[in-house]
């Protein structure tokens, strides 16, 4: 029984762990507010090409990501226009994928692997690493006018131990939709 109770809360952390949500962040020029406020229309800027990882620049990721934000912005009431037809502001986006150690220690009070020769306290004890990878997303918003940035959300979610461009669409479509949940900013109170 102590076994099952055991491998039962190890399950459950695992499960939580798993479900953990993006976590979002967002920074803006207080000076630009009412400016930002006053935006109706944008385009997209030209993606660069930043990083030669493939699971990011691509096709599908450009895509997925220009979506969820056109989506977005739009329901908004924000309008999409060509680069040439002097839009309010600007908005691009670029993306990282980072490999993280994820160290573990577990003594030999828990047991664990559990021995059915010497029973669950015998268990040896030490340090387990885990690789995983964090998928991070950034938009920008660039007041067109003045050429400069004038709003930055940012995204992170933990992909996993082996992450694929079909499992992240969710996770770009959440993390683009809390992240414009805070755009426009809204003006300090003094």
């Amino acid at each position: 029984m102590r076994l099952l109770s055991r491998v039962l809360s190890v399950l459950v952390c695992l499960g939580l762990a798993s479900c953990a949500g993006v976590k979002v962040g967002t920074n803006y020029d207080p000076a630009a507010v009412q400016r930002i406020n006053s935006f109706h229309t944008y385009a997209w800027l030209s993606q660069p090409q930043r990083t030669k990882d493939t699971r990011i620049n691509n096709d599908i990721t450009q895509a997925q990501v220009t979506e969820a934000a056109d989506r977005d912005l739009q329901a908004r009431g924000y309008k999409k226009v060509d680069a040439s037809a002097n839009p309010d502001f600007l908005i691009g986006w670029q993306g990282a994928i980072d490999t993280r150690l994820s160290a573990e220690s577990v003594d030999n009070y828990w047991g664990y692997p559990w021995d059915p020769f010497w029973g669950s306290y015998y268990g040896p004890w030490g340090t387990y690493v885990r690789q995983y990878d964090v998928g991070t997303l950034i938009l920008d918003v660039v007041d067109a006018r003045e050429k400069r940035l004038v709003w930055r959300g940012t995204a992170q979610a933990n992909l996993g131990d082996s992450p694929s461009v079909q499992g992240n669409g969710g996770r770009i479509d959440k993390g683009v939709e809390k992240m414009l949940e805070k755009f426009p900013p809204k003006q300090e109170k003094s």
